[in-house]
């Protein structure tokens, strides 16, 4: 075995004492550091190869930090003016996940950079701890190497905004494929569902 894949198997096993030692560390240090904030390299070098990360130039590894746990309904003193069933204030969750929050915030803070994807680095009660792997776009490395210059093309721009990385797609549903993906035909279960009940006639009939 290679020596990434030794990696691999010690990152499966994070109930293992070392890593348990090592996540607390880590955690540690990342509550003392900004909230988002770029790394030299990445934490698990595995890991970001497998995503596509490359050691040259033109490629960053930002970390950032989220907060963990549901969404409360931003409504003044809890009161929502409505119908009963819009009535809940505390147990709502945010329909991306918090991977796909990381991603956004790095997005925003460097813009001129691409999302291209993203891998969780460590949590504590409060907090999850993401990387983000950004690519430059106007960086002639990146421009002149055709197994990434695709990002290049201005139809990427904040494609994390967007749901189109990984995590995105994952809270769009597009995981699935075969027979359990016939929800989604079409991009989405809401294109799916208009589609089947749309009526259309032609016009003369």
């Amino acid at each position: 075995m290679g020596a990434y894949k030794y990696m691999e198997e010690l990152w499966r096993h994070k109930q293992s004492d070392v890593l348990r030692f090592l996540l607390r560390v880590r955690a540690w240090e990342y509550r003392q550091r900004n909230n988002i904030t770029r790394v030299n390299r990445p934490s698990r070098t595995e890991k970001a190869h497998r995503l596509g990360y490359k050691a040259k130039q033109g490629y960053v590894i930002v970390r950032a930090g989220v907060r963990r746990g549901g969404r409360k309904r931003q409504v003044p003193k809890g009161m929502v003016h409505g119908k009963p069933k819009h009535h809940g204030i505390n147990k709502l969750n945010f329909e991306r996940n918090l991977q796909s929050v990381a991603e956004e915030k790095v997005g925003r803070k460097y813009a001129n950079l691409r999302v291209l994807n993203s891998y969780w680095v460590a949590q504590d009660a409060s907090m999850k701890y993401y990387e983000i792997i950004c690519v430059d776009p106007s960086h002639k490395v990146i421009r002149n190497d055709p197994r990434i210059n695709w990002i290049v093309n201005p139809v990427h721009k904040h494609r994390e905004m967007r749901g189109l990385t990984s995590a995105g797609r994952k809270s769009r549903g597009l995981r699935k494929s075969g027979h359990r993906a016939n929800g989604i035909i079409g991009g989405s279960y809401r294109a799916a569902w208009i589609r089947r009940n749309t009526m259309r006639l032609k016009r003369y009939r």
